[in-house]
């Protein structure tokens, strides 16, 4: 841990920082990070009205552009309104005084967490680079390019496909036959479920450049996941089934899909690494 520590100073600074000193700069950074978190929160809180009915409530506008898209794609299909939606009217409620007040700052804080992204990973970066060889370094060049674009692919994923189809199959599931039940939710449980999609599927996306440094590092190879692939299949499914609050079967085949052909991206992309690591290091021997 320490010997890890000690290279953060590389060729910068001869002197060795000690385990405090590293402490010192990581607070640094994760105090950059959040004064980050807490400015763009700051701006979604002042035009929170703007976030909340074009974003926030997005997935359950009828007019959402998803349901629009998908409905102009399945008759391009020529196969009807199979993926047409039905509009649902979802009529949300708070149960406190403050509940729209304390909805609003998480709304402000989770957004800015997300906007973020990029630089929170950037000030990661910046901990971490110091203790990387230059070889190391060269490796993970458009490391924040990278994860930020997954990140960001798989939040939109969440937003524009799965969070459309989920709050759909809920809003108009009827339990029993004389509709005596109606549904509706409090804000808090929605963003709730919305924040666990976004993020969800942000993280989830980013298996490719797991699988990338997991085999720069040595850890995985792609024989390995491709012999563990049945067993990936089983986790892919159960993953699906936590990022979904629905329990439809369309919900969660809309995030086994996507995150099985990263899976099998991941093995691609594990077996280039593999291959040029080999090949640098037979050059290397001679």
């Amino acid at each position: 841990m320490l010997g890890f520590l000690n290279r953060r100073n590389g060729n910068k600074d001869t002197s060795e920082m000690t385990f405090i000193d590293h402490l010192e700069a990581l607070r640094a950074h994760i105090v950059r990070s959040i004064i980050a978190i807490f400015l763009i929160a700051i701006a979604i809180f002042i035009f929170r009205d703007w976030v909340f009915d074009n974003i926030i409530t997005g997935p359950i506008n009828p007019d959402f552009i998803s349901y629009r898209a998908l409905c102009n794609f399945s008759h391009w299909l020529g196969i009807g309104d199979v993926l047409c939606m039905p509009p649902v009217k979802v009529e949300m409620q708070t149960t406190t005084f403050g509940g729209q007040f304390i909805s609003s700052i998480t709304i402000a804080f989770v957004g800015g967490f997300i906007v973020a992204f990029p630089y929170i990973f950037w000030e990661f970066w910046r901990f971490i680079k110091p203790a990387l060889q230059e070889k190391e370094v060269k490796n993970t060049r458009f490391a924040i390019f990278w994860v930020s674009f997954f990140f960001f692919t798989g939040a939109a994923f969440g937003f524009f496909l799965l969070g459309p189809f989920t709050f759909n199959f809920l809003a108009g599931f009827q339990l029993g036959t004389h509709h005596v039940l109606v549904t509706r939710p409090t804000l808090n449980d929605y963003i709730d479920n919305l924040v666990n999609i976004l993020l969800g599927c942000g993280i989830a996306f980013e298996l490719p450049v797991l699988s990338y440094i997991l085999t720069k590092i040595g850890i995985i190879t792609p024989s390995f996941l491709k012999k563990t692939r049945k067993y990936a299949v089983v986790l892919i499914l159960v993953a699906a089934a936590v990022i979904t609050p629905s329990p439809d079967w369309m919900s969660q085949m809309l995030v086994f899909i996507p995150l099985w052909m990263l899976y099998e991206i991941s093995i691609i992309i594990s077996s280039r690494v593999f291959k040029e690591d080999l090949k640098k290091e037979q050059e290397e021997w001679g």
